[in-house]
Formats: structure tokens, C-alpha cells, sequence
């Protein structure tokens, strides 16, 4: 020891390196990693984003919408609009002066397009309406049963026996005597189909140009 070195100082315990920790294992099963957080793959990744796409799209569909938005400024008379929560054709519309301290109205007189009720709506003319999504189609009539219900086959020969004769209003009702009629008069009938809102109705109904 060199003579003005000072002497130092050993605390026990202190002059000790403090033990490493042993080494981490890692499985190395693909469903042991899944509990640990930032060590999947990118193909693992990838393969979650596929699956999140596809649950997306899934959902989007399962959930189409029935209706769409439409400002109600531009919706005419003839058009269609839901009111009260009910798929109607507009039979008048009026739109009210634009006031001081408001925006012009849109009064909106409907008819149920199913039910044939008359309803009514007051909404400002920048406002968004709901407007139904409605589609007519043309099928053959095959047969009328004796309760009523009918058996329809498409173009693609598909059939469709879950409609009956058209019923609810004095309109209909002309309409499903006139199908019965014709149809045991041997005629070869199309009808027109009306489906909205997940409803659906006979709306119409007319000779096949193959007689």
C-alpha cells in the first residue's frame, strides 16, 4: 500500500456486484406470444387488420340502411319521405317565407305507401329528411290460394309465396278482387311488388304480353 494512500473504507455488503437477474424465456408457441404486448409479427398483424376488415364489412351489411338523407328543400311532390317513422309518398308540400329570426318551413302531407293513413311533417327547408328506399318489382303469378296468399315466381324462376292479395285500404282491396278475378278467369297475370322499410305489398297488377 503506497504510504499516502488513504485507506478505504469496506462496508460490508457494499463491496459486493449485485447479482444479474437470470435470463428472460420467451415461448415459443404462436398462442403463448399472444400475452405478451409488442412481439407479434407483422403476418400476425396483418392477419388481425383482415380480420377487423372483415367483421367491419360483416356489420355494414347486416346493418344496411333503409333510408337515406335528403335535404327537404329539394324533396317535390310524388317523391317519397318517412314520416313518423313510416314510408309515405308525398301527396302536397308547401314551404312557408323565411322568417326574421328562423329558416323557411317545409309542410310535408303524406300518404302511407302500405297503409294509405295520411300524415303530415313540419321540418326547416336546410334540414335533412329520411327518405325510404323504395323499389318496385314484377313477378308472375302462379296462384291464389283460398286464404289469400299468393305464389309469385321472377324472372329467374325463383318463387315467392310469403305475400297475400292486397288488403288495409278500399284501393287494395279493388285491386285484390281484381287479381282473383282475372286469375280464375285463367289470365296470365304480372303483378308489381312495393317494398320499403323491410315492408312489402302488391301495388299493381297487369296482363302478361304473352296472351
Amino acid at each position: 500500500l503506497h504510504p499516502l494512500a488513504v485507506p478505504r473504507r469496506i462496508i460490508p455488503g457494499c463491496h459486493k456486484r449485485a447479482a444479474r437477474p437470470p435470463p428472460r424465456s420467451f415461448p415459443t408457441t404462436p398462442v403463448a406470444w399472444q400475452g405478451r404486448r409488442h412481439r407479434h409479427s407483422w403476418s400476425d398483424f396483418a392477419m388481425a387488420e383482415e380480420e377487423h376488415h372483415d367483421v367491419h364489412f360483416e356489420a355494414a351489411d347486416a346493418g344496411a340502411s333503409k333510408t337515406f338523407p335528403q335535404q327537404a328543400g329539394t324533396i317535390r311532390k310524388n317523391a317519397y319521405i318517412v314520416i313518423r317513422g313510416r314510408p309515405c309518398k308525398v301527396a302536397d308540400v308547401s314551404t312557408s317565407k323565411t322568417g326574421k329570426h328562423g329558416h323557411a318551413k317545409c309542410v310535408f302531407v303524406g300518404i302511407d305507401i302500405f297503409t294509405g293513413k295520411k300524415m303530415e311533417d313540419l321540418t326547416p327547408s336546410s334540414h335533412n329528411c329520411d327518405v325510404p328506399h323504395v323499389t318496385r318489382t314484377d313477378y308472375t303469378l302462379l296462384d291464389v290460394t283460398d286464404d289469400g296468399f299468393v305464389s309469385l315466381m321472377q324472372e329467374n324462376g325463383d318463387l315467392k309465396d310469403d305475400l297475400t292479395l292486397p288488403k288495409g285500404t278500399d284501393e287494395a282491396e279493388k285491386l285484390a278482387v281484381q287479381i282473383k278475378a282475372d286469375f280464375e278467369a285463367g289470365k296470365e297475370l304480372i303483378v308489381s311488388v312495393l317494398s320499403a322499410m323491410g315492408e312489402e305489398a302488391i301495388c299493381a297488377v297487369k296482363t302478361s304480353n304473352t296472351n
